[in-house]
């Protein structure tokens, strides 16, 4: 996904200005699409210049006033030919593994702990989502713009779901290992 498109989709969902997207992306695209305020008022700056999308006249001019936006004819085919576009899966790259991968040549110091939080975190990130999965998607809300926002969620509730499982393995895995927590009882010295 590309920010631009995230921005098109969020202002097809409801024009607004660039302090209202931000707000939008912390509290929901932000879930699986991060981006920094200064990101997102540079490319809506980018959309504007590129005619994809257009500042709504505001009643009274003034100086320091938000501008709100939204999504012109060309943006929304923009969006269009994007989401019809064939792509292929990025690989997955998490530093965890990475650094699960590095323990076993270096030791493990410190690093259950740092799983027993990641856990700890994902649960959390877990419990949110069921929170807006009851709030946002009762029985009956079966409409196709709500079926398809639910199934974006039940992404997230599924890779969380898979993480805090795969952790509980990871730690119990770590539990049955011997004691390999650094170089020097891996019998190798430190310069």
């Amino acid at each position: 996904m590309s920010l631009p498109h995230a921005i098109l989709t969020a202002l097809l969902e409801k024009p607004s200005s660039g302090l209202e997207l931000t707000r939008r992306f912390d509290r929901s695209i932000g879930y699986f699409w991060s981006a920094t305020h200064q990101q997102i008022y540079r490319e809506l700056g980018k959309l504007e210049a590129e005619g994809l999308i257009r500042a709504l006249p505001s009643e009274q001019p003034a100086r320091g006033q938000k501008k709100a936006y939204e999504v012109l004819p060309a943006g929304r085919a923009e969006l269009a030919r994007w989401t019809s576009a064939s792509q292929d899966p990025k690989p997955h790259r998490d530093a965890m593994l990475l650094r699960l991968r590095a323990a076993a040549v270096v030791g493990t110091a410190g690093l259950a702990a740092d799983l027993r939080r990641h856990r700890e975190l994902h649960e959390r990130q877990l419990a949110e989502y069921r929170e807006i999965e009851q709030r946002d998607f009762p029985p009956g809300k079966d409409g196709p713009e709500d079926r398809l926002r639910h199934l974006v969620l039940r992404a997230g509730i599924d890779l969380e779901t898979f993480w805090t499982q795969w952790l509980d393995h990871a730690l119990a895995e770590f539990a049955l290992l011997p004691d390999t927590g650094g170089p020097e009882s891996q019998g190798v010295r430190e310069a």
